[in-house]
């Protein structure tokens, strides 16, 4: 769905903050590729498009930002936002799912939702419905934040600047980043008998719709 090094290369700085401020903390961010756009912009810092002090610095920011945003409009919002009806931008099955994971894991969620899509845009928002004290929240937030952005773009950068030729190996990198991320939101779905229904439900009510618009 994203071509990311175009995304890199016609956007630059501004494009790549934005997308992981978005990804943290804004409803219309949990389809954003955070993991696999943070590691291909280290990547093409090691060849020198990029510095990798600015995107290491700026991603940090632009993370911790995020999520403070995202606690800011579930304070604000609380438990109305559980009464929204579903819509393009809005499920309610994403916030419930992070709420499952808030509950079990607590604050130690702030920084383990950091590397798992859907779950990170919706964690801080769970935070701040639940009134979690912002010290604490922030303490976490720094360190999920430092974590994921340092961590996945000087993964790039230290892999394009110690392996030959990795641009050649770049894409199934990419591809293993975006299974890893969304192996445990995999894994809970196969657990939780709730949500293999659930799934398997939207399954065939899609099956269906498809099946409805060949024949018509």
């Amino acid at each position: 769905m994203f071509d990311l090094i175009a995304i890199i290369k016609t956007t630059g700085y501004i494009g790549i903050f934005s997308i992981v401020f978005a990804e943290s903390g804004l409803l219309i961010g949990f389809f954003l590729p955070g993991d696999s756009l943070l590691f291909t912009a280290g990547f093409l810092a090691s060849q020198g498009f990029l510095k990798i002090s600015i995107l290491m610095i700026g991603s940090f920011i632009a993370a911790v930002i995020g999520d403070s945003t995202g606690y800011a409009f579930g304070l604000r919002v609380g438990p109305k936002i559980f009464k929204r009806e579903d819509s393009l931008i809005f499920h309610k099955d994403h916030l419930l799912r992070a709420q499952n994971f808030y509950e079990k894991h607590g604050g130690k969620a702030i920084i383990i939702a950091r590397f798992m899509p859907i779950v990170r845009t919706f964690a801080p928002i769970l935070a701040g419905v639940g009134k979690m004290r912002y010290s604490s929240f922030l303490a976490y937030n720094i360190i999920g934040g430092f974590l994921w952005s340092i961590g996945l773009s000087g993964l790039g950068y230290w892999l394009g600047s110690t392996i030959p030729n990795v641009d050649k190996y770049l894409l199934p990198i990419i591809i293993l980043i975006i299974l890893l991320s969304i192996a445990p939101s995999i894994y809970h779905v196969i657990k939780d008998p709730t949500m293999r229904q659930h799934f398997w439900k939207m399954g065939v009510k899609m099956l269906k719709k498809i099946s409805g618009s060949r024949t018509s």
